[in-house]
């Protein structure tokens, strides 16, 4: 579920495209798109173009990897 929205008072450095989040993040803009896919960040669509907030795509931190210990 990605969250679509829009602000005005928000410049334009806030936002990021789906390979600079991957090339901040240090993975492939098919991740991103996975992560946004599972609607682990909220996105800006912009004449088909999807943007990321700068800060959010910093302060991701990822679930751990595998089945949770019982």
């Amino acid at each position: 579920m990605s969250t679509h929205f829009s602000e005005s008072s928000a410049s334009s450095e806030d936002w990021v495209s789906q390979a600079e989040a991957a090339r901040l993040r240090g993975v492939s803009r098919q991740a991103i798109a996975r992560l946004i896919k599972k609607g682990r960040f909220r996105v800006l669509r912009i004449a088909g173009k999807v943007l990321l907030r700068r800060a959010e795509v910093k302060a991701f931190e990822p679930e751990p990897a595998g089945r949770p210990r019982k």
